[in-house]
């Protein structure tokens, strides 16, 4: 178990089952049990769906972004209102990112250097620095159970050099990041991200170096951006081997349901994405049955719901028909349902990989779990 004297912050693992794991992490805001899915809010929101219904999915905690945060409403003004917590009212454990993926998916508006990032804002054009110390100080300001390091995320496939020197330059905000983080309230920790791209070598090099400079938990970072499902799986399986075991491993930006309990499989104890809300917001809901494209024609007539044994109301309760309808007529209640409806799921998904963890049967949970969805995809009315 990692604790500290000077912080509530503690993980302790409570079940093993090959690789796979259960645990608990306790901040000043609450339990979070793994493994655990993140919904993501970005900008202390997630998007379309009431804070009531996301906790009513099983969220334990949910993430909120950095460098959207910090342009709008602002970091500090955030801090004078009490903090994100209260800013949002969300009582619960939050997760903040540090901004380090715009400094990929923005790259036509950003420049990287030994110093930081220079951003020029989405929003009005104004030009923003971000630097280790800085994406530190909004996150304090934001005041998050779980702070991440700025890191540089490369987009693959990539030559080796390029990955290497931003691996490097990670590594080196690393330690910068720890640094400031050194005034951060208790109750708070940080994690550091270990980088390498696909070069299983590299991700070696800095998850070793990263657990030399010591951060409460670890990261995977720079996966499912562009390589294949196989080659991400190999370097988390590697990755999460190579980190401390007393400490949580969060998967950062991933994924399908088939890409957490496989990770999950792997020993990997925390996850977001947008995938749930993004999808449902387009008329994909994931379930036990696999993915149901809502909008298609044949849905229109159909009286069933989505799923008859969902503990999600919204599953459990409208019929096909209706969903169907509410995005034809491009009302926007279709899109909060049926990302109520995948929250739910992915919450299940992670209590049902808990309980068979615990139970030593993670195995036959995994493989029950991926054969349904192959028996329910090849039938033409759940799937197309």
């Amino acid at each position: 178990m990692y604790s500290s004297a000077s912080t509530a912050f503690s993980f302790h693992v409570t079940a093993t089952d090959s690789a796979a794991r259960t645990g608990e992490i306790t901040t000043a805001h609450g339990v979070v049990h793994t493994p655990a899915f993140m919904p993501v809010g970005t900008q202390a929101s997630i998007k379309g769906v009431h804070h009531d219904d996301v906790r009513a999915s099983g969220a334990e905690i949910i993430l909120g972004n950095t460098y959207h945060l910090m342009l709008r409403p602002g970091a500090e003004r955030i801090a004078a209102l009490g903090g994100l917590h209260a800013f949002m009212r969300w009582p619960y454990p939050i997760l903040t990112d540090s901004g380090g993926f715009q400094v990929m998916s923005l790259a036509a508006l950003r420049k990287v250097s030994e110093q930081g990032v220079t951003f020029r804002s989405h929003l009005d054009g104004a030009m923003v620095e971000l630097t280790p110390e800085r994406a530190i100080e909004v996150q304090i300001l934001l005041g998050s159970d779980i702070a991440m390091q700025l890191d540089e995320c490369v987009r693959l496939p990539a030559e080796r050099s390029e990955i290497e020197r931003a691996m490097h330059l990670s590594l080196r905000w690393a330690e910068r990041c720890k640094r400031a983080f050194e005034q951060a309230a208790p109750g708070r920790a940080l994690f550091g991200i270990v980088q390498g791209g696909d070069n299983r070598n590299l991700r070696a090099q800095s998850a070793r170096t990263l657990a030399d400079i010591g951060f409460p938990g670890y990261a995977i970072g720079g996966l499912a951006v562009g390589e294949t499902q196989q080659v991400m799986l190999d370097v988390v399986a590697d990755t999460a081997a190579a980190l401390p075991a007393d400490r949580p491993r969060y998967l950062m930006g991933v994924g399908t349901p088939a890409d957490l309990l496989h990770a999950v499989a792997r020993g990997v104890d925390m996850f977001d994405c947008v995938l749930p809300t993004r999808n449902g917001r387009h008329g994909l809901a994931f379930t036990r049955f696999g993915p149901i494209n809502i909008k298609n024609a044949h849905h229109a007539n159909d009286p069933r719901p989505l799923d008859p044994q969902s503990k999600c109301p919204a599953a459990r309760d409208f019929s096909r028909a209706y969903l169907h309808h509410l995005f034809r007529a491009g009302e926007a209640l279709g899109g909060t349902l049926l990302s109520i409806v995948n929250l739910h799921y992915y919450q299940e998904l992670m209590a049902g990989a808990r309980a068979a963890i615990a139970g030593g049967r993670f195995a036959d949970y995994l493989d029950a779990t991926v054969q349904q969805w192959a028996a329910k995809s090849d039938r033409r009315e759940e799937i197309d």
